[in-house]
This record gives C-alpha cells, sequence and structure tokens, in this order.
C-alpha cells in the first residue's frame, strides 16, 4: 500500500515538474522569440502576403506546382485588395546591392577568377534567392545635404564608414568633422585639389584658358578607378560630365560616397565583359593611380578603353610607371608604350607624373601596320556596341568608312550637341524630323511634370535623377536648365539609343529591369518611369520586384514619375501603403499640349521612415 501511494506521489510530481518545465519553455520562446525571432516572423508573415501575389523575390516550397501566378494589369481576381506592409529586410542589409553581393557570391559557391576581377562583376540571385524586403535606412538617416554644398560634404549617418578618412587622411580624399564628412578636392595623386590637376591637364593640352572642356570639344569623360569621384566632381564646373567608376572593392562605399555628394558615378569594373556603354562614348577617359594592370591579357583593358573612346580622344594616365625609374616601372612602361603604339595612339603631352595619349580620327594607321600586328582588328561582324553581358575582346575596333571619311565624331560642341541632331541617328532609320519633334515633346512633358511637382519642390530639392526608359534622352535634355544630373537607362532588349544619348552630351547605362541595378540603396532624388511597367510584364518579369528595387535606390523624400495604362497605375496605387509611398498627384497626358494618347501620369513620393532598431541605435 505504502509503494503504491508512493508512486502515485512521484507521478504526480512528475507530471507538475513536466508542467512547470514546458510553461517555462513556453515563456522562453516567446520572449526570446520576440526579440531574435522577430525577422523571421516578419520575412515569413510577408512571404505569405508576396507568393500569394506571385512575386519572384520569394523562395522555398509553395502550394502551386512551382510556377509562379504572377498578378496580371487590369486582371480581376480574388486577391486584388490593397497590400498593407512589406517586410523590412535586416539593419545589416541596409546598404544590399542584390547584383553585386558578396555574400551571395559565398553562398552559390561561384567559381571566380579573381585575378580577372570576376568577382566584382554582377552575379545576380536567383528568384529564390532574392530579398522580398524594404531596404531600412541607417540610425540617424538625414535627407542628404542639397547641391552644390554636397559636393563638399555629406552627413556622416548617411554612410557612416570613416575607414577611408583614416587610410588616405594623407592624400586629402575625406576628412571626418564632427556630424559630416568633409571632401577637400583631393586624390591619390592630386593631394593638393582636383581643380589644379585639371587645370594642369588642359594646359598639357594647350587647351583655351586651361579650361579642359576646350570650347565645348570636350563633354564626356570616362574616370576609371575614381575614388570618392572628386575628379568627376570638379569637371562639372567646366560643363563636363564624368562617368565615374569603381568597383565596391577595398575601398568599399567610394562609389556611395560619390553619389551621396550628388556626383555621377556607378559601380563595375574593367574585368571580363564589356563596359555597359556602347561604342565611341567619351572624349577622354581618366586614370590616377587606378591599381590597373594594362598589359594583362594582351591589353584587352585598354583595348576596351579604346572600343568607348571617340575618334581622336584621350586618355590621361598618371602612375608611377609614367615617371619613375626604378627597374620594375620602366620595364611596365616600355611595354605599355609598345602597346598603344601598336593600338595607334599617340602621345599628346607628357609632363611630370602625367601622360595623355590620343586615338587617331581615322583608320589610316590601323592599315598602315605590319600584316599580323598585334592587337588585331576586330572580326567584321563584331558589334561594338553589344554589351550586355558581351565578353570583351582584344582586338581593336575600327571606324566605319562613313567615320573614317568624317575624320572625327561630327559632334556639335556643347551645349549646340544636345539639340542637334547626332550623326548616328541613321544607324536608326530615324530622321532630323523625328529627333526634334521627341524633343519638343518632351520638353512639354517635363514642363507638365515640374508644374505637378511645384507644391512639393524647390530649386534644390532634386540632384540626382534616372530615366529608366531613356529612349534618344530627350527626357533629361528638357531639365539643361535645372541642377541636376541624369542617368539614362536603355533596355538591353531594345534600340540600342544610349550612343545617341552619349552623343549628346548625356550620359547612361544599359540594363534590364528584370534585375536589381548596379547601385547603392538611396542613390536617386527622382525616378522616371515611362511604360516601364508596361515592358516588363511583356517580359514576363515580375512588377511587384521593380517596385522593390525601385525602393531600394529611390532615397526616402525622394519621387516617381510613372507615365503609364491605366491599369498600371491602378496597380502601383495597390502598393502605396506597404511602400511607405504617398500619392502627390495624377494627370491624363490628353491634358498636356498636343497629346493625345492614353497614358496616365502617376507621381508618387517616398516617405521617411526608420526601423525601431535604427531609432534605438540613433538614440
Amino acid at each position: 500500500m505504502m509503494r503504491g501511494r508512493s508512486d502515485g506521489s512521484q507521478k504526480k510530481r512528475l507530471i507538475t515538474s513536466v508542467c512547470v518545465v514546458a510553461i517555462f519553455l513556453g515563456f522562453l520562446y516567446a520572449y526570446y522569440g520576440s526579440i531574435f525571432g522577430h525577422g523571421t516572423s516578419a520575412l515569413e508573415y510577408g512571404s505569405k502576403s508576396l507568393k500569394r501575389l506571385g512575386s519572384s523575390y520569394l523562395g522555398g516550397d509553395d502550394e502551386s506546382d512551382g510556377k509562379q501566378d504572377e498578378a496580371k494589369f487590369g486582371q480581376e481576381d480574388e486577391d486584388d485588395v490593397t497590400v498593407k506592409s512589406f517586410p523590412v529586410c535586416d539593419d545589416r542589409h541596409s546598404e544590399l546591392i542584390p547584383c553585386l553581393d558578396r555574400n551571395l557570391i559565398y553562398q552559390m559557391r561561384l567559381k571566380l577568377d579573381l585575378s580577372l576581377m570576376e568577382h566584382y562583376e554582377r552575379h545576380c540571385p536567383l528568384p529564390e534567392r532574392r530579398y522580398n524586403c524594404l531596404i531600412p535606412p541607417p540610425p540617424g538617416y538625414k535627407v542628404p545635404i542639397k547641391w552644390p554644398k554636397s559636393r563638399d560634404e555629406v552627413w556622416k549617418a548617411n554612410i557612416p564608414h570613416t575607414h577611408l578618412a583614416h587610410e588616405k587622411s594623407d592624400q586629402n580624399w575625406m576628412v571626418v568633422k564632427g556630424e559630416k564628412i568633409n571632401f577637400p578636392g583631393g586624390g591619390t595623386h592630386f593631394h593638393y585639389g582636383a581643380d589644379k590637376y585639371i587645370a594642369s591637364m588642359a594646359n598639357m593640352l594647350n587647351f583655351s584658358r586651361n579650361i579642359l572642356n576646350n570650347e565645348g570639344r570636350i563633354r564626356t569623360v570616362f574616370d576609371v578607378g575614381c575614388g570618392v569621384a572628386s575628379f568627376g566632381g570638379y569637371l562639372l564646373s567646366s560643363d563636363i560630365i564624368a562617368m565615374s567608376l569603381a568597383p565596391n572593392d577595398v575601398h568599399q562605399n567610394q562609389i556611395q560616397f560619390a553619389l551621396e555628394r550628388g556626383i555621377p558615378a556607378s559601380l563595375g569594373v574593367l574585368g571580363t565583359k564589356r563596359l555597359p556603354y556602347p561604342s565611341r562614348s567619351f572624349e577622354l577617359a581618366h586614370c590616377s593611380r587606378c591599381r590597373i594592370d594594362w598589359l594583362q591579357r594582351d591589353g584587352i583593358l585598354l583595348l576596351e578603353l579604346d572600343r568607348v573612346l571617340r575618334p581622336g580622344g584621350y586618355f590621361a594616365y598618371s602612375s608611377p610607371e609614367a615617371y619613375a625609374q626604378d627597374e620594375e616601372d620602366l620595364r611596365i612602361w616600355k611595354k605599355m608604350s609598345a602597346l598603344v603604339e601598336r593600338m595607334c595612339w599617340r602621345i599628346a603631352s607628357k609632363r611630370n607624373q602625367t601622360v595623355i595619349w590620343q586615338k587617331p580620327l581615322t583608320n589610316d594607321c590601323y592599315m598602315e601596320r605590319e600584316p599580323g600586328t598585334q592587337p588585331p582588328l576586330c572580326r567584321s561582324d563584331d558589334d561594338p556596341d553589344a554589351v550586355w553581358g558581351v565578353n570583351m575582346e582584344a582586338c581593336i575596333t575600327p571606324y566605319s568608312d562613313h567615320d573614317h571619311k568624317a575624320k572625327g565624331s561630327g559632334l556639335a560642341p556643347w551645349p549646340s550637341r544636345l539639340t542637334s541632331p547626332p550623326p548616328r541617328l541613321a544607324d536608326f532609320g530615324y530622321s532630323r524630323d523625328m529627333f526634334e519633334k521627341d524633343t519638343e515633346i518632351w520638353q512639354r512633358r517635363v514642363e507638365n511634370y515640374w508644374n505637378l511637382l511645384s507644391p512639393k519642390i524647390t530649386s534644390d530639392t532634386l540632384r540626382n535623377l534616372m530615366d529608366m526608359k531613356a529612349n534618344m534622352g530627350s527626357f533629361a535634355a528638357a531639365l539643361r536648365g535645372k541642377d541636376v544630373w541624369v542617368m539614362n537607362v536603355v533596355p538591353e532588349d531594345g534600340p540600342n539609343t544610349l550612343k545617341l544619348i552619349y552623343d549628346r552630351g548625356l550620359i547612361g547605362s544599359i540594363h534590364n529591369w528584370c534585375e536589381a541595378f548596379s547601385t547603392y540603396p538611396r542613390t536617386y532624388d527622382l525616378l522616371h518611369a515611362w511604360t516601364v511597367f508596361s515592358d516588363i510584364e511583356k517580359k514576363g518579369c515580375s512588377a511587384e520586384d521593380l517596385l522593390i528595387e525601385m525602393d531600394r535606390i529611390l532615397r526616402p523624400t525622394g519621387f516617381i514619375i510613372i507615365r503609364d495604362k491605366q491599369p498600371v497605375i491602378d496597380f502601383v496605387k495597390k502598393y502605396l501603403t506597404a511602400l511607405h509611398w504617398e500619392a502627390v498627384a495624377t494627370g491624363k497626358s490628353s491634358s498636356e499640349p498636343d497629346e493625345d494618347g492614353d497614358d496616365i501620369v502617376f507621381i508618387v513620393q517616398k516617405k521617411m521612415w526608420l526601423t525601431s532598431e535604427s531609432l534605438r541605435d540613433a538614440e
């Protein structure tokens, strides 16, 4: 009897203990899960919401057969409801660049050749590896300082990285001062200021009044390995616009600093793929101690520069090889000199630590080379303007018969070239009248845009703009009188009109909007999307993905102008709350002078928001 009672008592104690442990574990799960698992819960909730809407940003199992049930514009279904929220990415993703994500490369175990810089080239995530969350700003983020003050100072909280200030302290790249980071205008080769360095280059070339634009003949410049882009920033006062390019390498955030300053810049690298620019885009290329091995692979990187330089274009090279007398530098200089001589470049000027080479105006020199001379001329069927995902070739791009006879690019000096019909119009079968009409139409459209925006903006509100489907660049041309610059994007699968844009003295890039753009979050003050959503629907890509990508690259308080059909506008409106966007204005294209189309103009503004974690960190 005693044993039975003892057993019963033990069972009760065991049951009680189990219950206490279960309650305790439940408490722990609830408590710590709310702290550590909040992001997971949010992502899970967001994933379910987005899967139902057919976003390709999602991964994991789905109840369907694996095919995405992509939402179509104007298609009514049971899910045609306003989306209340998107999940927010973890704070560590505040600078995420999806197609230049080093972590993705590690996760996918890509076998890349580091010596060829393949790890700095674009490697986009597969649909199941994409993020479906909004990128949060860093703690303490502020509305960027306005141009032109931003050329010389930015908020430290917006780009909380100061290692370059310490690493380059002797070169005047940047200096931390309280809440701001200042940019004295120095560089690795021009410690005492880019302005003096630029003037000295103009003097080397005997340009009038030591101004590098040479009375409007030099307008577009390519600065490779640009650092924080002070060279490009100081060129702007001479009416020169530079495409400043650098990879996301050991000098991380250099391009982010450039863009925060309001200076045109882009992430990229001279690796294995052609640069996303057409042939004959730049009057001058520049490399100031850019740490590039120009002799590798039969000079393929110099030949890529040759491809994008205009007839008679210059390459300014400031590096120890140009002046040092030690054995290794002399060896490199001799080999490089021999290479450019075979490429038919000549030394236009050489002084102190800088040499400036000039590309020939015609094919004469190429034709006079000895048979078998390396590098060879490119094949006759090679398209020098095909660039998206195209491998570089170690060959010289000769001029067409027309260009050879013209002995130059045939471009008017800046600013006349902005509105002068480019010579390469004929490549597309476009007439002078078509060009002039396009210019006039977009002048009126942009005036209408600014009328709609006027309650929200002042003369210095906007600086970094992007035209997501630029066609001939007339949207950007219409902004000539405003203190802005425009990244003109041309779709990779349409007419390659980017060469017309460069011929107008503007800059831009080829891109596929089914993928993320090669830039940091919070880059642009305004995005212009003319029928971009309609275009990607035809390609079978996700409109939800595009919305998230547009939000990523748009600055808080920035604007988006969508010009598209009514079903597209209705589709976007469903996501305003979830994206923290608000409608600013709506207008019909038929209300614009001489417009009879059915496009709708819809303008939204991105709100300023911070995560609770960011607020705590800022405090």
